[in-house]
């Protein structure tokens, strides 16, 4: 076939390239994904997106691709857009520890952001597998609402290692758990509601804590050795990452925040990933399934104002093409739009809004030029062959401007997107 001339557009190019995919029940055969193993290759972390949360059909694809990284691909870990000290006690379920029944109760607090049938299926995968699937949180706790998650057992860690330094985590503790809420829509408004001086004491508190891991790391590691001294160190940056990000949300919504200076999270997050690949089986591969916004290697920008450096664009940096982002999007149905409400569980509503037509330039306009339904692009074919790409995506019913081609090596995209039924 000959190569695409510099006239092609990219729908055009979809229409060629883009194969088409079969199945969203996420206990299908698993042939019609085969055509992502040449686009992974030997990637050691394979990032799975979405426009928006809480949408059924994306859920149902990142299911799928999980299960057939794992099975045909060697995969060995699932990281999730989830709190890293909340995943422990996920992972040894996972691994069989309790019963099948106690999912729940664990996941009760947690905003429902899919990870319920992932874990399910990892419980099953492993009764018979001969090579274990593990889970990894790697965001900070309970999406930023609260730091008591990896508070509460850096408390408990301290009490066997450095009882000394009880006082500073118990006072932390309790000013934490002042403004404590499901998550960060709810939490970071307590927060601004907190006198300067409590405010002030609580940062120089969580900085005070890591400060003390650091300076005594030898001690510590000495009287409960490393595994533990690492994980609890990695909790006090969460946390001290989470109270970072309450003031740059502050700052966004007053007007006075500095540039990306909620990209914070972003960079914990990316940390976690190279902190869990160092930690697990030489050789081991990761499934990462997050937001499109979070999983792009390019910057976020909003109205032509740079907002976010992505933790895609630090793996990128960090691992080049042992780094792949996969976008999941769809042109048409239904998304779930997110508004801030202090009565609603977690701080926020969830509009289920039609979506309008996409917008001329936009990936999934030209998804629906091509005439695609449901199909996969490499976009490093049309990257490769000169094709100029688009420069937007959606994010939920909105869109972000960025160049696609760059922000990722591949797109999957349903025909339409409907919001899954969850109590918000």
């Amino acid at each position: 076939m000959p190569a695409p001339s510099h006239h092609t557009t990219f729908a055009g190019w979809l229409g060629a390239h883009a194969v088409p995919l079969t199945h969203l029940d996420p206990q299908a055969p698993l042939d019609d994904l085969e055509p992502l193993r040449e686009l992974v290759g030997t990637a050691r972390v394979v990032a799975i997106g979405e426009n928006s949360h809480f949408i059924t059909e994306f859920s149902q694809l990142r299911q799928r691709i999980l299960r057939f990284l794992a099975e045909r691909c060697g995969f060995t870990v699932l990281a999730f857009e989830y709190g890293f000290s909340e995943g422990f006690p996920l992972d040894a379920w996972a691994q069989g520890e309790g019963t099948g029944d106690e999912l729940p109760a664990q996941l009760a607090e947690a905003i429902p952001v899919g990870v319920d049938e992932p874990l399910r299926w990892i419980r099953r995968h492993n009764a018979t597998a001969g090579v274990p699937v593990r889970f990894a949180g790697i965001d900070i706790p309970a999406a930023g609402g609260s730091l008591l998650p990896a508070l509460a057992p850096v408390a408990g860690y301290l009490r066997e290692v450095d009882p000394e330094a009880l006082p500073v985590i118990k006072e932390a503790i309790r000013i934490a758990g002042s403004f404590a809420g499901a998550s960060a829509a709810s939490a970071a408004p307590a927060w601004t509601r907190l006198a300067a001086a409590e405010q002030d004491a609580l940062s120089a508190l969580l900085l005070r804590l890591l400060m003390r891991f650091r300076a005594v790391e030898l001690l510590y590691v000495s009287r409960a050795g490393r595994p533990s001294y690492d994980i609890a160190l990695r909790r006090v940056e969460a946390a001290c990452t989470a109270d970072y990000g309450f003031r740059a949300m502050a700052g966004l919504y007053a007007g006075t925040g500095l540039t990306a200076d909620t990209s914070a999270r972003d960079v914990y997050m990316a940390g976690s990933i190279l902190w869990h690949l160092e930690r697990f089986a030489p050789g081991t591969r990761i499934v990462l399934a997050a937001h499109n916004a979070h999983i792009q290697k390019t910057p976020v920008s909003f109205n032509g104002q740079l907002t976010g450096l992505p933790m895609g664009q630090h793996l990128h940096d960090e691992l080049g093409d042992d780094y792949v982002a996969l976008a999941l999007t769809s042109p048409a149905g239904r998304t779930a739009d997110m508004r801030p409400d202090a009565n609603a569980r977690f701080g926020f509503a969830i509009d289920d809004t039609a979506l309008q037509p996409p917008e001329p330039g936009s990936v999934e306009a030209a998804f629906a030029e091509a005439g695609l339904g449901f199909g996969l692009a490499d976009l490093r074919q049309a990257a490769r062959h000169a094709i100029p790409g688009p420069d937007r995506i959606r994010i939920q019913s909105a869109y972000v401007h960025t160049p696609v081609l760059e922000a990722f090596d591949g797109v999957l995209s349903t025909p339409a997107s409907t919001v899954a039924d969850i109590e918000s």
